[in-house]
């Protein structure tokens, strides 16, 4: 099979970190990385890997090594200078991972030149459903990247079922059928088991984890914490700020930056590795997760896998891989946040200890379903 890498090589190559799509490509190359080929694309320019390299670049990007950048560069230099590899997939299957090239021109033309197979994971429609929430130009791009997944797709596989009914909207207001589809349940990021005695900070805090942007409404978080303050005086939980600004975050860099009853209160994470974030975690009252819109929502299955409560919104995709364990809020609703983070503050109060025994019973998706689900399909596919 064939698994396109590109966004993992830009990515890595710019020295950032790993997001949720970058962690699903990371989990197809680990499955079949042993038995598949690479396609890098940049810009016009598509190429599948020969088989020697494809290997190399597959352990690269799984174990980046200090050099990234020179040893990428080597590979790619070999993949591409002749004598020139076959360019025919002759039907095989290929899988892409994230949304990033989809829409760059002549992409349909490649894939049928190359007679693939391909099979498109989708993640989200929200530019398409919420594109007040994302860069301006996003959502004609990714109407551009729907549209060919399903004019072209042989399959599509979706993180969940209100993604997937999400994009079977999309197609029927677009008059375009439908590929065969499938819901593949995401796992949650393994972490590092923190050592237990050791706490980032002595007073009790909560986490808030994700890029800083509209969607994910830090704003009514920060606003929460000024009125906590205010009531709670040095009393008051703090709150950690994980994750790096995006854009669009204006008002939230504000707060962060310039809002003084906030300063010593709130505190700003902006990179992260796997073992400071367990740690945060593990001594948390809770995870705080108040997104406007999720196509999954990798946080806080990560939360919950490490044992930690969660206050989130009241989403329907939280409860396709969450059920009924974390505590629920609409994200509109600030006084409602306020009460549950008051609550949640006291390590015993039984709203808390109540979702800690809802958590011993939950259990995680796995890859192996998720594989399992996929194997699945390629065989109906094929």
């Amino acid at each position: 099979m064939l698994i396109d890498i590109s966004r993992l090589l830009g990515r890595a190559g710019q020295g950032r970190l790993p997001t949720g799509v970058d962690r699903v490509i990371l989990a197809y190359v680990a499955r079949w990385g042993g038995q598949a080929q690479a396609v890098l694309q940049k810009g016009t320019w598509r190429r599948l890997v020969p088989q020697a390299e494809s290997q190399a670049l597959f352990a690269l990007v799984q174990n980046p090594t200090a050099d990234f950048s020179w040893q990428l560069g080597r590979l790619i230099a070999r993949a591409c200078v002749p004598p020139w590899p076959s360019q025919d997939a002759k039907g095989r299957a290929a899988f892409y991972l994230g949304h990033s090239e989809l829409d760059r021109p002549g992409f349909a033309p490649w894939l049928h030149k190359t007679r693939q197979k391909p099979v498109f994971f989708v993640h989200d429609l929200i530019p398409i459903t919420h594109p007040e929430y994302c860069r301006e130009g996003e959502t004609q791009a990714h109407t551009q990247r729907m549209r060919l997944a399903l004019q072209v797709g042989a399959g599509v596989v979706a993180n969940s079922q209100a993604t997937l009914d999400s994009l079977a909207v999309f197609a029927q207001q677009q008059n375009l059928p439908m590929p065969p589809a499938v819901v593949a349940l995401l796992a949650p990021a393994p972490l590092p088991v923190p050592d237990a005695p050791k706490r980032p900070m002595a007073t009790p805090y909560f986490v808030v984890l994700g890029t800083i942007e509209p969607r994910k409404n830090h704003l009514l978080l920060l606003h929460v914490w000024r009125e906590l303050v205010g009531l709670l005086g040095p009393d008051a939980p703090h709150l950690v700020v994980i994750g790096q600004r995006g854009w669009e975050c204006e008002n939230v860099v504000d707060m962060l930056e310039r809002c003084s009853a906030l300063h010593g209160h709130v505190h700003e994470v902006g990179r992260c590795s796997d073992a400071q974030l367990a740690a945060y975690l593990a001594h948390a009252q809770a995870l705080l997760f108040p997104s406007f819109t999720e196509g999954y929502g990798m946080p806080l299955a990560e939360a919950l896998m490490a044992g930690v409560p969660v206050i989130a919104s009241d989403l329907p995709v939280f409860g396709e891989f969450a059920a009924d364990v974390p505590q629920c809020v609409s994200p509109l609703d600030g006084v409602g946040w306020l009460r549950a983070v008051m609550a949640y503050t006291d390590s015993q109060h039984p709203e808390r200890l109540a979702q800690l025994d809802r958590l011993r019973a939950w259990r995680a998706p796995t890859w192996a379903e998720h594989f399992e689900v996929v194997e699945d399909f390629l065989e109906r596919l094929t």
